[in-house]
């Protein structure tokens, strides 16, 4: 890891972190840091991430088959001061702790920063909201509103999803996809846990293959010999393509996990050997709220 503003030979890295934030000016972050052990010790290893981790375990459930999720967005409201302390906690992370973590660290940080404030942008127009997509306007879509505190500025979702996130260099790590959420029934599961480093590559795949595996929005159809797969998958194309971390190909992505999109041998060989077509299915844009 390199620590900016100091030198790091003959320190620990949580000294050199330290002096690197409060050389920036990161006071806030120097508090952050000195959250406790106590929440590490709570059940996630990352104090940064605590208070979102419990309201996600409060709040947010898999479906009975564990491919979907929704979230108690009743309960959540009630819950609104401490997803306010998140958010705050989240704001007050400058960039120079954030140019300082480790790969996963900062990608666990913005999808969390993204899920979120996705909430509470849900919040904003609960319960009468029935799609998140009512959120924008003929001008502006809910994604480009400004609102979101992240390294001394406000910013809009997209721009932590498209200039952050998916920067090509930055990440190149396709199965975000699986991980931002858009509070959608046609969305992949909001996870009742937030993303954390040390377990952030066994967390991106199962994601991944619960969202795969579910039928209601990726299958192979027997009847039809074609895959129909999410509009994700037409949307981002290109992210499963360009990443070094991603097959060569999108349908090569999708013979990855042959197995979990078809049920007959035959019907995965199909898919493994790349030799069916691919349909988009519509997208369910329908709050996933638990009532």
């Amino acid at each position: 890891m390199t620590w900016i503003g100091v030198k790091t030979a003959g320190r620990g890295p949580a000294e050199a972190a330290r002096r690197a934030f409060l050389c920036a000016g990161g006071a806030a972050a120097l508090a952050l840091l000195d959250v406790g052990t106590a929440a590490s010790a709570s059940g996630n290893g990352d104090p940064l991430h605590h208070g979102w981790d419990l309201l996600l375990r409060r709040h947010v459930a898999w479906s009975p088959g564990g491919e979907s999720s929704t979230v108690h967005y009743r309960g959540v409201m009630g819950d609104r001061a401490e997803l306010r302390k998140v958010l705050d906690g989240y704001a007050a992370v400058p960039r120079a702790q954030y140019d300082a973590m480790r790969r996963d660290e900062r990608l666990a940080f913005l999808v969390n920063v993204y899920n979120a404030w996705t909430i509470e942008l849900v919040l904003t127009r609960y319960p009468e909201l029935k799609s998140i997509k009512d959120l924008g306007t003929l001008l502006q879509s809910p994604w480009k509103r400004r609102f979101v505190k992240l390294f001394g500025e406000e910013v809009h979702l997209d721009h932590v999803e498209h200039e952050l996130v998916r920067a090509p260099g930055m990440f190149d790590e396709p199965r975000i996809h699986f991980a931002l959420v858009c509070a959608s029934v046609g969305c992949p599961a909001l996870r009742p846990e937030a993303f954390t480093a040390a377990r952030l590559e066994a967390q991106l795949e199962d994601s991944a293959r619960r969202f795969l595996r579910d039928r209601s929005r990726n299958r192979f159809n027997p009847r039809t010999g074609r895959l129909e797969v999410s509009k994700i998958f037409d949307w981002y194309k290109g992210d499963f393509e360009r990443s070094p971390r991603s097959p060569v190909s999108r349908e090569a992505f999708f013979a990855r996990y042959a197995d979990l999109l078809a049920d007959d041998p035959k019907d995965q060989a199909a898919v493994r050997e790349m030799r069916v077509p691919i349909v988009h299915l519509d997208y369910d844009w329908s709050l996933n709220d638990r009532r």
